[in-house]
C-alpha cells in the first residue's frame, strides 16, 4: 500500500464528552489515554480547541487540559487548535502557554483562533465586554508574539513567564482572513476543513501567494484538519460514523448533546435537507476501511499540497477510537 509519505499527521481532540459519561473527567482521561496512544503511533501533535457552552465539548479551558496531557506524555508536542484570542487578553494566553513552555520545553503549540467559539452571549460571559471585536484580531496576535519573543530591556509590560518561550504560534482559520494574516506575519497556517470545507483551497492559495519569510518560518507551512473514521470494513466505519452525523445534526438543530452511541440507519433520523446540510458541511471526511480512507486522503494531499494533516475523530467507542488512529497511523510510516 502506497504511504503517505513527507506528511506529518497529527490529531485534533475536543476532549469530547459521550452519553453515558459521569462527569467531564471522563472525557478527560478518555483524552490522555488517546494522546498517550498517539505518542507511541508516532502523531507528531495533539491539540485541543477551545470551545463553551457545548454539551458535547470538555475542552473549555484549553491551557489547563494541556498541560495535564503534557504531564502524561512524554514527546508528543500538545497544544492548542486552537484557542479563540477574542476571549482573551493577549497577556493571560503569553502567561499561560509561558508556563507550560517552561514545564514542558519544546513540546507546546500556540494555534490561534479569531472566532469566539460559542455564541455571541456566551462570548460576553467569558470577558464580560460586548466591545470585544474579532477585528482586533491581528493587533492581538502582534501583542502576543511580543510577550512570547526576547526579552527587551525596554519593555513596560512582559510576561512572567513567558517572555522568550518563544512557543511556536499557529494561525488557524476557515476562510482567507487568517490566511492572509499568517502570510503578511510569516507564520504557519492551518485550516478547519472539518467543520468549514467553503473556502479551503482559496486560502491556501491566499497563504503560500502572499506569504513573507519572517523570523518565525522561512517558507509557507500550511495544514489542514479533516475527520477521518477507519475501520477494518467500510460498513464498520459508516456504523461508527453515525454518532458523528448525529452530532453534526445537533448543530442544524440547535439541540447539542453529548456524543450519541451509533445508529442503524441515519435515515430515520435525518431528514434529506439535513442530510445533504450535513454532508456539505463534513464534505472533507474520510470514512472506511484502510484501503478506502487511504485513496481518499492520497487524493486530498495531491489536491491540496498541505505539508500536514491533522484528523478529527468523533467515535463513541474508545476502543473504536484507537484503532482507528492506529490504521490510519499506518499509513504515514
Amino acid at each position: 500500500m502506497k504511504q503517505l509519505n513527507g506528511i506529518t499527521a497529527s490529531i485534533l481532540d475536543l476532549a469530547t464528552i459521550v452519553e453515558g459519561d459521569a462527569s467531564a473527567g471522563d472525557a478527560f482521561k478518555r483524552s490522555l489515554r488517546f494522546a498517550q496512544h498517539a505518542e507511541q503511533l508516532g502523531y507528531k501533535r495533539y491539540w485541543f480547541a477551545e470551545h463553551h457552552n457545548m454539551e458535547s465539548v470538555a475542552s473549555a479551558a484549553t491551557a489547563v487540559l494541556i498541560g495535564y496531557v503534557a504531564g502524561g506524555t512524554s514527546s508528543i508536542r500538545i497544544g492548542s487548535g486552537g484557542v479563540m484570542l477574542p476571549n482573551h487578553a493577549p497577556l493571560i494566553i503569553a502567561e499561560q502557554f509561558g508556563t507550560l513552555a517552561s514545564l514542558y520545553p519544546d513540546r507546546i503549540d500556540l494555534g490561534l483562533g479569531r472566532a469566539p467559539g460559542t455564541d455571541p452571549l456566551t462570548s460576553y460571559a467569558l470577558r464580560r465586554a460586548s466591545t470585544v471585536s474579532p477585528d482586533e484580531f491581528p493587533n492581538d496576535v502582534v501583542e502576543l508574539l511580543g510577550y512570547l519573543g526576547p526579552k527587551r530591556a525596554d519593555a513596560k509590560i512582559r510576561a512572567i513567564p513567558g517572555q522568550g518561550t518563544e512557543v511556536p504560534v499557529w494561525l488557524l482559520g476557515s476562510s482567507t482572513y487568517s490566511a492572509q494574516l499568517a502570510a503578511m506575519l510569516g507564520l504557519p497556517f492551518a485550516f478547519a476543513a472539518h467543520f468549514a470545507p467553503t473556502y479551503l483551497m482559496q486560502a491556501l492559495q491566499v497563504y503560500r501567494t502572499h506569504f513573507k519569510p519572517s523570523q518565525f518560518l522561512e517558507k509557507p507551512y500550511a495544514m489542514a484538519c479533516v475527520n477521518v473514521i477507519a475501520a477494518d470494513s467500510d460498513e464498520q466505519a459508516q456504523l461508527l460514523a453515525t454518532s458523528f452525523f448525529q452530532l453534526a445534526l445537533g448543530l442544524f438543530r440547535n439541540d447539542r448533546r453529548p456524543l450519541p452511541p451509533p445508529v442503524k440507519n441515519m435515515e430515520d433520523v435525518w431528514s434529506e435537507q439535513e442530510k445533504a446540510g450535513v454532508q456539505q458541511m463534513m464534505q472533507y471526511s474520510f470514512i472506511g476501511s484502510l484501503s478506502t480512507v487511504q485513496r481518499e486522503l492520497q487524493s486530498f494531499v495531491d489536491k491540496t499540497g498541505i505539508n500536514e494533516i491533522m484528523f478529527a475523530t468523533h467515535v463513541y467507542d474508545a476502543a473504536a477510537k484507537i484503532k482507528s488512529m492506529e490504521l490510519v497511523a499506518s499509513l504515514f510510516k
